[in-house]
């Protein structure tokens, strides 16, 4: 092997999004996360009207994609569309890709706050145009439209919620639980701490501790993520190509399991177990002066077979809004929670770029976009 080769071997991929560096960034609970960043992408033109696209549980950038194209709403040839991601997802600041251990806890609002940060100071951006994502990106929106809310015009949260529910807060636990087993730990309880066990923050995880705790927290996972008639109708199958509901559990959750790390599923956890934009000034805990205080036209759009948000939890939240700022609209779909997800079924997709596309269109300009 010549030596051009063996340099070409060794050269590291660079990755194809930026980091906006925060310093030591102050979170929400006074702890300090020492020389942190986020992770972001951009399309289209800075000189466009701006579109925040915040990232999902576990999710890299590259898997909010699919939602942004030049035959979709997300026109980059129209917006200047930003994509951030969650802090503990492996490319913004997480324990996978820094020294901080214990890594502190983060909430949503603390992710909004440096996502502020970011536009505000580095892209120069006063005003958006949307802001919307899907599931804990869906939380990331309601976050926007509460914590900043003359920053943006529209605010669409789809397949996600204002506020973790009780009984997202067992489902959360079940997986929770499943990941910790590998490690011989348990949870503390919901919002309460990653583990029960004070002392052993700092961890580290053998690769068959890893293996069997990612696996089970997968196989737990793949009881909510698809709804009872996606299974029923076999759409594993016949959407997926799995020969059998094994096959499906190895070849789509466990692989998908795996591929992440433990530690900034914890994290990331957290911050979704301890989700609610009343927990903040001016708010102080009353969720339902929080959804008041929304100026922005916001489209709330949860799966009517969401088994961890459904649409009773979105309906309240509209109810709560003011006069003529909330809308509500299920989408028509079996299947669960990934109605709004990456794409499996097309059908969901063009239903939600429909409705984006429309309130794009109609929803008047409450400030300028830059």
């Amino acid at each position: 092997m010549s030596l051009s080769t063996k340099l070409e071997s060794l050269t590291i991929e660079e990755p194809d999004y930026e980091k906006y560096e925060l310093g030591d960034f102050k979170l929400q609970s006074n702890a300090v996360l020492p020389d942190a960043w986020i992770a972001y992408k951009t399309f289209g033109s800075p000189g466009s009207p701006a579109i925040l696209y915040p990232s999902w549980y576990s999710g890299k950038i590259s898997d909010n994609e699919w939602l942004i194209g030049e035959d979709k709403a997300l026109n980059p040839k129209k917006y200047y569309i930003i994509i951030t991601a969650l802090i503990g997802n492996g490319q913004s600041i997480s324990p996978s890709n820094s020294k901080v251990s214990p890594f502190p806890d983060v909430t949503v609002y603390d992710n909004v706050r440096a996502q502020h940060q970011l536009l505000t100071q580095k892209l120069g951006i006063r005003h958006i145009r949307l802001v919307t994502g899907w599931s804990m990106g869906a939380g990331q929106s309601y976050q926007w439209a509460t914590q900043y809310p003359d920053f943006m015009d529209i605010c669409v949260p789809f397949c996600g919620s204002a506020r973790t529910s009780i009984h997202n807060q067992v489902f959360l636990e079940g997986v929770k639980a499943a990941l910790l087993a590998g490690k011989g730990s348990s949870s503390a309880g919901s919002t309460f701490g990653r583990l029960e066990q004070k002392g052993s923050e700092s961890r580290t995880w053998t690769t068959e501790e890893r293996e069997v705790g990612l696996k089970a927290f997968a196989r737990v996972y793949a009881g909510w993520g698809f709804s009872q008639a996606f299974y029923r109708e076999r759409l594993h199958e016949t959407a997926y190509g799995a020969r059998d509901l094994e096959d499906f559990m190895v070849t789509f959750w466990e692989k998908w399991g795996l591929s992440k790390d433990p530690e900034n599923l914890l994290v990331m956890l957290h911050t979704w177990q301890a989700a609610d934009v009343s927990r903040q000034e001016p708010y102080n805990g009353d969720f339902e002066k929080a959804l008041g205080s929304i100026k922005a036209k916001t489209l709330v759009l949860p799966s009517k077979t969401d088994l961890y948000f459904p649409p009773e939890d979105s309906a309240y939240e509209v109810k709560n809004m003011a006069a003529g700022v909330g809308e509500l609209d299920v989408y028509p779909s079996i299947w669960g929670h990934w109605a709004g997800g990456p794409p499996g079924n097309m059908e969901d997709v063009k239903w939600l770029d429909e409705r984006l596309k429309k309130l794009l269109a109609e929803a008047p300009e409450l400030g300028a976009s830059k």
